[in-house]
Order: C-alpha cells, then sequence, then structure tokens
C-alpha cells in the first residue's frame, strides 16, 4: 500500500498586501471609528473590536476573506489575533462593519464587498464616504442586509451608538458624547490637566489668603489685648495717683 504524503497545512495570510488607507482622511476616520468602539466595550471582555483584520468565514478556503476598515464582534474574548477565523470564533460571525471610502473606491468593488457581508452573516453594515459626507447602512432582516431609509439619528441596534449626519458626520456614544479623534482626545486631556491646575493654583492661593486673614486677625487681636492692658494701666494709675 502506497502512503500518501501528508497535507500541507492551509495557510490563512495575516496581510492582504493592501494598505489601511489611501489618504490621511480616511485613514483618520478608520482610526477614529475603531479607537472609540474600542473604547466604548472597554469594559467588557466579550466584545472584540478590530481595524483592517482579515476575517475568514470558511475553513478550508483562504481565498475567501475581507478586510473591514473596523469590525465588532459580540461574544468573543477581546484579544490580539493575527486573523479573524470564523470557524476558531464558535462559528460567530463580526454583528458590525464600517468601511470608510476613498476616491479610489470602484462601484465593483463596493458591490462585491456588499455580497460578502450579506452572504456570511453581518447584522449591521455601515459605509461612509467623508469625501463626499454621504452616510450609508444597512440593517439585517429576514435574513438579509436591508437598506436603513434615514441614517440622520439612527441608533445602531447592537452599539448603541447615534449618528448625527450634518457639515460632517458625527458618531456619538449612548450618553450622547462624541467620538473624537486621537488629537481631540489628547488637547482634551491637556485641557483637562490646565484645569486641575489652575484649581489647585486657586486653591492654594485660597489657602495662602486665609492664612494671611488668620494672621491679620492675630495681631489685630494681640493689638487690640496690648491697648487694653495700657487703657488698664492708666486706670489704675490714675485710682493709685501713681506715676506712670
Amino acid at each position: 500500500m502506497k502512503l500518501l504524503p501528508p497535507k500541507k497545512p492551509i495557510e490563512y495570510p495575516e496581510s492582504d498586501g493592501n494598505p489601511i488607507a489611501e489618504n490621511t482622511l480616511q485613514y483618520e476616520w478608520i482610526v477614529t471609528i475603531k479607537g472609540n468602539l474600542e473604547a466604548l466595550f472597554a469594559d467588557n471582555p466579550n466584545v472584540f473590536v478590530a481595524g483592517d483584520l482579515l476575517w475568514y468565514p470558511v475553513e478550508g478556503h483562504p481565498e475567501i476573506r475581507q478586510a473591514p476598515d473596523t469590525l465588532v464582534a459580540f461574544g468573543r474574548p477581546h484579544e490580539h489575533r493575527g486573523s479573524y477565523m470564523q470557524w476558531v470564533e464558535e462559528g460567530v460571525a463580526p454583528h458590525v462593519v464600517f468601511e470608510v471610502l476613498s476616491p479610489g473606491n470602484r462601484a465593483g468593488e463596493l458591490a462585491r464587498k456588499f455580497k460578502f457581508y450579506d452572504q456570511y452573516g453581518v447584522e449591521e453594515y455601515y459605509i461612509y464616504d467623508p469625501d463626499r459626507n454621504e452616510l450609508s447602512g444597512w440593517l439585517r432582516k429576514d435574513g438579509v442586509l436591508q437598506e436603513i431609509a434615514l441614517m440622520n439619528g439612527w441608533t445602531s441596534p447592537r452599539l448603541g451608538t447615534r449618528f448625527a449626519c450634518g457639515e460632517t458626520l458625527k458618531m456619538l456614544y449612548p450618553d450622547g458624547k462624541p467620538f473624537l479623534t486621537f488629537a481631540e482626545v489628547i488637547a482634551d486631556r491637556n485641557r483637562a490637566e490646565s484645569d486641575l491646575k489652575l484649581s489647585e493654583w486657586e486653591k492654594d492661593r485660597a489657602l495662602a489668603e486665609k492664612d494671611k486673614a488668620i494672621a491679620e486677625r492675630d495681631r489685630a487681636l494681640a493689638e487690640l489685648a496690648q491697648a487694653r492692658a495700657r487703657l488698664q494701666a492708666i486706670e489704675k494709675q490714675e485710682r493709685t495717683g501713681e506715676s506712670p
């Protein structure tokens, strides 16, 4: 009996060789969405958030893959991964996917991505074009992704975040606070530190003024005591006829 050579292990690359973004605006939005969603679920160890991570939905088929700009999977541990292999993740597909467009995106590419996300079980799919300030979204109903008619004011069922469409897109936390860029987070932190230092300085100044007031009061009391002592001495002299 002729022995067959062992099967070569199937490789699932951790990179598709494509850049994360084509320009700084697209990159900033990808990082902002991913970073804020990660912060939103920072205290939940069973929510996984990733950016530009290859997702393989079918075991044995490394050619079937997609790398969403941001994906969120509920019920999966918040741990580092080289890729998202769905069969390793107990069959759980990412629930929410974001794509941020660049001028180089083509209609055919977008159609292929939509078909992929629709076929492999994404519950919510959002596309934002920062150059045109256009937002689109789809929600899974009756087993398929169906377009959300009005995105302005829409609240994600899974994330609890809200979209506000104006001169530019605003994404809001469940408590109404806006998503911030990294630069805005640092600026807010610096302002908070500056306010804290100012508060401490004002506190120190108030304490110094209080100490000064106490010292002035004590000096006034001492002067008053001295004046009373002198007055008493004069009154005594007048009563006894003694010379000062």
